[in-house]
């Protein structure tokens, strides 16, 4: 095996071994991202870092703010993680069908402890509703 073939085989490792590394580490809540806290930490778990603009860029805000019920305005969704498994707002798509399920708790409660519920970075919008 050539020297150069076991310098990337070594650079390959050192970034999987990194990627894995940093994904153990709670996330901190970054550009208009929703975190929801309003329950997560009293039920024990970290709170919820929801990526908006990951969404967005995947589906027009039609989609979430009125097929799948989510009010237009940060902290008026009384979300539950049994409305969840029953297939509703969040659940709609993440029932391991679409995508990931109720069961992978950590990949939605990712969130540093004490995060506040909120939107964090661009909080406004030129939408109908000022959050």
């Amino acid at each position: 095996m050539s020297r150069k073939t076991m310098t990337r085989r070594r650079l390959i490792r050192i970034c999987v071994t990194l990627a894995f590394a940093l994904a153990a580490f709670p996330a901190p809540a970054e550009y208009a991202d929703v975190v929801l806290n309003k329950r997560s930490e009293k039920e024990g778990v970290r709170p919820v870092v929801f990526s908006h603009w990951f969404h967005r860029i995947r589906f027009r805000c039609k989609v979430c703010h009125f097929e799948l019920g989510f009010k237009m305005r940060a902290g008026a969704n009384d979300v539950l993680m049994a409305d969840i498994i029953d297939g509703k707002f969040c659940g709609m798509c993440h029932n391991n069908n679409i995508a990931w399920g109720a069961d992978r708790c950590d990949l939605c409660h990712s969130g540093r402890p004490g995060l506040k519920s909120g939107i964090y970075g661009g909080h406004q919008t030129l939408g109908p509703g000022r959050w």
